[in-house]
């Protein structure tokens, strides 16, 4: 038994051990789950992280269970208000439907993925995200076109925006579409059939109003579409980039899915998670400032590399500063050795000699 052992192990002597308690139960449910066997029932002999969904279905169809769910911990909203769950009607995207996630599958086998570790991270992301409630009642957000009572939810809103700056400037000059672009386009004239044609290339209707306009849009997003390099952190990974990648596979022909995808860590500073809160704050143009732009180059070149979490040291950026006013030195004292080599007779003085 676990239990037994792992009381012993961390010397648990009640359960006033919460913090020891707490350890042995994860340490129980990992070892159970990554390396537990079934011993009884249905799915005797098979691997326990292997049956938990057909045990799941099993339950639920034969009427000794039903499907809930709860958050893990407290969740606390932006505005610092306690949240509840709440049963509410929702739509879903189907993501793990197996005809779809084959073609998502293909399209993350074609890209680029800048290192092994990143592409099983993918991999790994796309076998676990099933269903994705995708609406909510209120914030920003475009409108379900068959459900006008709900928004879709940002991180599923937010999945081919990319396509949209192929002709952002041909829309408007404004940020806020105030003011209509150069092609006089204005928002009533993009409806369902220009965004199919604009984007998908499906015939337009006899007789549309701005045709031609149209025609340019095409060209635009023809030219600039697919996305070269799509470049964000590790966070997203487990939903938004799965997203970018499902969503595509289904829009879109296979010529127009994204290229490559490069995933980073975090930046931390000094070893320790940026926060304006605690004062461990740095930006961009504060480091420039600081340490001027070639420096700030140097220090963020030698942080990381791949997924880890890249660390901007000062002490780091000091010695950059150091070094380079060090290099700027020896390239005058050079540029005067130069000089000095060209005013003496050939042969007398080597470069090497007057450098050095």
């Amino acid at each position: 038994m676990a239990a037994p052992v792992l009381c012993e192990k961390l010397k648990i002597g009640s359960q006033k051990d919460r913090n020891q308690l707490a350890k042995a139960k994860d340490a129980a449910y990992k070892k159970g789950f990554y390396s537990g066997i079934m011993s009884v029932g249905t799915f005797t002999g098979e691997p326990v992280q292997q049956v938990k969904d057909k045990v799941h279905q099993l339950l639920v169809a034969s009427g000794n269970g039903f499907p809930y769910a709860e958050p893990e911990k407290p969740v606390t909203s932006r505005s610092a208000d306690d949240c509840v769950v709440a049963l509410c009607d929702q739509w879903y995207f189907d993501y793990g439907e197996s005809v779809w996630k084959a073609a998502a599958e293909k399209c993350l086998a074609s890209m680029e993925a800048y290192g092994d570790e990143t592409r099983h991270q993918f991999e790994l992301a796309l076998n676990r995200v099933k269903q994705w409630a995708c609406v909510r009642t209120y914030g920003l957000g475009s409108r379900v076109p068959w459900d006008s009572n709900y928004l879709i939810e940002s991180l599923s809103d937010s999945t081919i925006y990319m396509s949209y700056y192929t002709i952002a400037h041909l829309l408007h000059r404004s940020l806020d579409g105030s003011k209509p672009g150069p092609l006089a386009i204005l928002p009533a004239d993009m409806d369902n059939a220009a965004w199919d044609y604009v984007l998908l290339g499906k015939p337009l209707p006899a007789g549309h109003s701005k045709a031609k306009e149209m025609e340019i849009l095409r060209r635009s997003y023809q030219y600039w579409y697919p996305v070269d390099l799509r470049s964000t952190g590790r966070d997203l990974v487990q939903n938004h980039m799965i997203f970018f990648i499902y969503i595509h596979s289904a829009l879109f022909p296979e010529s127009e899915w994204p290229r490559a995808v490069r995933i980073n860590g975090h930046l931390l500073l000094n070893g320790e998670k940026m926060s304006k809160s605690t004062g461990n704050m740095l930006t961009l143009s504060e480091s420039c400032r600081l340490y001027g732009a070639d420096a700030t180059r140097i220090v963020l070149a030698d942080a990381s590399d791949g997924m880890d979490d890249a660390n901007f040291g000062t002490q780091t950026a000091d010695a950059a500063v150091r070094n380079l006013h060090t290099l700027m030195e020896w390239i005058v004292s050079a540029k005067q050795a130069l000089a000095k080599l060209e005013e003496t007779p050939s042969g007398s003085v080597q470069i090497d000699d007057i450098v050095l």
